[in-house]
């Protein structure tokens, strides 16, 4: 069984940090694609940033040089380091993997919020 589990979220004032990191159990998440998700209130979800097992990256244009992702290994699992962070970056966070065997899979999500 495939799991996903985010931690990190909470509170930050603009222009703060915060790193999210999501641990897989069940599969090795370097296999295919992971990445994170987010989803603010009264909108759909968006994807920001993944990497594949090549190790190419994608990153949305909003967080592009704010959000950086890295894989951790070791613990089967990957971060999200989040700095200068906005009120719009609000929202709640997915670990978000995609498998060939196992296809896609979320983590429960962990709240973020920036104030002003």
């Amino acid at each position: 069984q495939v799991r996903l589990v985010e931690s990190g979220g909470g509170s930050v004032q603009s222009g703060g940090s915060l790193t999210l990191s999501c641990e897989g159990s069940g599969v090795p998440l370097d296999s295919f694609i992971i990445g994170w998700f987010r989803q603010a209130p009264g909108k759909e979800r968006e994807g920001l940033t993944c990497i594949n097992k090549e190790g190419d990256f994608y990153y949305k244009d909003s967080v592009k040089g704010r959000f950086t992702l890295s894989r951790n290994s070791a613990r089967n699992g990957m971060t999200l380091q989040m700095n200068s962070l906005k009120p719009e970056d609000t929202a709640v966070y997915y670990c978000h993997f995609v498998g060939i065997s196992v296809g896609e899979k979320w983590g429960q999500g962990t709240q973020v919020t920036v104030s002003s």
